[in-house]
C-alpha cells in the first residue's frame, strides 16, 4: 500500500482525489448528538463535516466525484442511533463519520456492519466499540481504557492520601470511563473514598453535593459529560467546596464555561493533544477561523475522519468496495489534520494517546 499525503491545499487534494469534473454523487454521512444537552459536540462534528466535504469537492471530490453530506441526528439515544444507520442505509450512504457516544456507535455499528458501511468515529471512546465493532469499524479519537490509565496515575500520584470520590453517569462512555480510570488508581495503590452513579439530564445536584461535602472528599472524578460536570462543580462552589473536579475528554467544549462561569476555574481533563496546534492544520483552522468557527473538541477529529476515508477510497479506485477501503484503513498510512496516523487490526487509530488539560480564564490549554 503506497503512502499517499492529504494536505488542505485544493491543489493537493485534486491531484490525490482525481478529475477536476464530477461524474456523479457519493453519499457520506455525520451522525451524532445534533439536537439535546450533547447538541455542542454534534455542532462540533457538523462544522468538521461540512467543511471536510467543501474541501475535497473545491479540489475536484473523491475519484472525481462529488460527496454529499447527509446529517443525522441520534441525541445520544441508542435506539434513535439504530434508526439514524438504518435511515443511512436507505439513502445509500457508503461512509459514516459519527457517531459521538459510545453508547450510540456501538449499536449503530451493527447496522454499519451488516451493510458493509465505512465507520469511522471522531469521539466514541469505549473499548467495546472497536473490540468487537467488525473489519470496516474504526475510530480516530482515543480509548477509555489508554485515558484511563493516565487518570487513574495521576490522580493516585498527586492525590495521594486524598479522598477521592469516583462518579458515572451510567452511559457506556461515563461508567466506562470511570472503571477504567478507578482500576487504574487502585492498580497505583489508591483506595476511592467514593463511587456513585448519577443520572444524566438533572439540573440539581444538591444531595449529591451535600453527600459529597459530608464525606470530605478532596477531588471528584467524574466519568460523563460537560453538562452534568458543570452543574456538579458549580453546586460544590455554591456549599463553599473547593473540591477539585477531574474528567476526560467530554469537557471539551466551551459550552462547559458557559455552564460554570468562575466556578469552572482549575478543572482538570484528560484529551489528546490538541489538532489546532498541529502545523499540517493550520491552512483548515484558518478556514473555520474566517468562519467564526472555533475549532475545538471534535472538530477536526470529524474532519480527519473524512480525510481518512477519502484517502482509502481513493487509494481503492471505487467507493463500491467496502472491503478493499477497509482493508486500505487497515494496511494504509495517512496524513490528516490530527497528523500522520494509520490504524491497528483493531480500527484503533495509532496517534499519541491522553494528556492533561486545565479550564483557566474560560478557556482550556495543556496543564
Amino acid at each position: 500500500m503506497k503512502k499517499i499525503l492529504l494536505t488542505s491545499s485544493a491543489l493537493s487534494l485534486g491531484l490525490m482525489f482525481g478529475a477536476s469534473t464530477a461524474i456523479a454523487d457519493i453519499q457520506i454521512a455525520v451522525a451524532g448528538p445534533m439536537t439535546g444537552q450533547y447538541a455542542s459536540f454534534g455542532a462540533q462534528m457538523l462544522a468538521g463535516a461540512e467543511q471536510a466535504v467543501a474541501d475535497i469537492n473545491a479540489a475536484g471530490g473523491v475519484n472525481g466525484e462529488q460527496l454529499v453530506l447527509n446529517v443525522g441526528d441520534d441525541a445520544c439515544d441508542p435506539k434513535q442511533a439504530v434508526a439514524v444507520a438504518n435511515q443511512m442505509v436507505s439513502k445509500g450512504v457508503v461512509f459514516m463519520a459519527g457517531h459521538f457516544c459510545s453508547g450510540s456507535s456501538i449499536p449503530a455499528s451493527a447496522v454499519y456492519k451488516e451493510e458493509g458501511i465505512i465507520q469511522i468515529s471522531p469521539a466514541s471512546t469505549n473499548p467495546k466499540f472497536t473490540d468487537e465493532g467488525g473489519p470496516n469499524i474504526f475510530r480516530v479519537c482515543g480509548r477509555d481504557d489508554q485515558q484511563g490509565l493516565v487518570a487513574g496515575a495521576m490522580l493516585a500520584d498527586e492525590y495521594a492520601g486524598k479522598k477521592v470520590a469516583f462518579l458515572h453517569d451510567k452511559t457506556a462512555y461515563g461508567k466506562g470511563l470511570a472503571d477504567e480510570t478507578l482500576k487504574a488508581y487502585e492498580a497505583a495503590g489508591g483506595t476511592p473514598a467514593m463511587y456513585e452513579a448519577i443520572t444524566a439530564g438533572e439540573k440539581d445536584y444538591t444531595a449529591l453535593v451535600s453527600k459529597l461535602k459530608d464525606a470530605n472528599i478532596d477531588v471528584v472524578y467524574l466519568g460523563g459529560y460537560h453538562t452534568e460536570a458543570g452543574l456538579i462543580v458549580r453546586q460544590m462552589r455554591d456549599q463553599g467546596m473547593t473540591t477539585q473536579m477531574v474528567s476526560g475528554d467530554a469537557l471539551v467544549t466551551n459550552e462547559y464555561w458557559s455552564i460554570t462561569g468562575d466556578a469552572g476555574e482549575g478543572t482538570l481533563m484528560t484529551f489528546s493533544p490538541d489538532p489546532r496546534k498541529n502545523p499540517g492544520a493550520a491552512d483548515v483552522v484558518a478556514e473555520f477561523t474566517a468562519k467564526n468557527i472555533e475549532a475545538e473538541g471534535y472538530v477536526l477529529y470529524t474532519y480527519a475522519a473524512v480525510q481518512a476515508w477519502a484517502e482509502a477510497a481513493a487509494t481503492v479506485g471505487s467507493v463500491a468496495d467496502p472491503d478493499a477501503i477497509s482493508e486500505a484503513l487497515h494496511s494504509g498510512n495517512f496524513t490528516t489534520v490530527l497528523g500522520d496516523l494509520s490504524f491497528d487490526a483493531k480500527g484503533d487509530v495509532t496517534l499519541p494517546g491522553y494528556v492533561w488539560y486545565i479550564w483557566h480564564d474560560g478557556a482550556y490549554d495543556y496543564r
